[in-house]
């Protein structure tokens, strides 16, 4: 059984390591992530096990089959599909880890809204600038357990995100790519951002790039401690603690539970 849920239309599917009837590989996930041949999604989140010091522990796997240190509405969707299954205490209120590590503080609220605590920004004092092809842009990159690569803007445009977007991820400057967004300030509490998703490409939203945005524009100082990330997707919540910590919030909701077709079984299993 896998269950479809979304944050802001940014969509994954969600299930236990353990009652999966195959073992997971890149071509697996590829095939399930499949919008034509297999369920359709922008990623695989797994519960791999629960560790002793009461923590869950995610693995995230991008569409293209490589997996991700972090996710913003991968966790919120995760946090919400804990609780909705009946794995987590009742108030709601509990520990998620992953690669990327942070030992996440997920909160399930109402009306279908989760927080997440996704830790302090590290920033990379290396690069503020970034030639592709002849053009200079001005960046901040930073990592939230995942890397990013924010590219400051005045004016937002898909066009140049679809061409940007895959030559930034791919940059020598990022050895293990990046994701990329196009972002603006519209005032001390609101930014603007396209997304580009490390291993899915263009996507309607994205947690850990709203938090990266913010916290490109709060270190440059154009943006207050609460912030309201605006995407084609949908607005997330971001607030900036002090400890620099940065807590995310929005809804999730779910689509549907799915049981795997005996076609569709065969043909995982029959992969490498």
């Amino acid at each position: 059984m896998l269950t479809k849920s979304h944050g802001l239309g940014n969509d994954y599917l969600v299930a236990d390591l353990a009652e999966l009837p195959f073992e997971v590989t890149p071509e697996r996930v590829r095939l399930l992530c499949d919008r034509h041949l297999g369920v359709g999604s922008d990623g695989l989140l797994l519960l791999d096990h629960y560790e002793d010091d009461g923590e869950w522990f995610l693995r995230i796997y991008n569409p293209d089959g490589s997996e991700a240190e972090k996710s913003g509405n991968g966790i919120r969707i995760f946090g919400r599909w804990l609780y909705d299954t009946g794995r987590t205490a009742g108030n709601g209120l509990f520990w998620v880890n992953t690669i990327g590590g942070g030992h996440a503080t997920v909160e399930i609220g109402a009306e279908g809204l989760v927080t997440v605590d996704m830790g302090a920004p590290v920033f990379r004092e290396d690069l503020s600038q970034l030639f592709v092809e002849s053009e200079r842009l001005d960046v901040v990159a930073l990592s939230i357990g995942n890397p990013h690569c924010v590219i400051l803007r005045d004016q937002l445009d898909v066009t140049e995100l679809r061409h940007l977007g895959p030559l930034v991820e791919h940059h020598p400057a990022f050895p293990n790519r990046t994701n990329v967004q196009l972002a603006r300030v519209t005032s001390r509490s609101s930014v603007e951002l396209l997304i580009w998703e490390r291993g899915a490409g263009e996507t309607q939203a994205s947690g850990s790039s709203s938090c990266a945005v913010v916290a490109a524009y709060h270190r440059l100082g154009l943006v207050d401690r609460e912030v309201t990330a605006h995407m084609p997707g949908g607005e997330l919540s971001i607030r900036i603690d002090k400890q620099k910590h940065l807590w995310l919030k929005g809804p999730v909701e779910e689509i549907a539970r799915i049981t795997l077709s005996n076609d569709l079984i065969a043909r995982l299993q029959a992969l490498p």
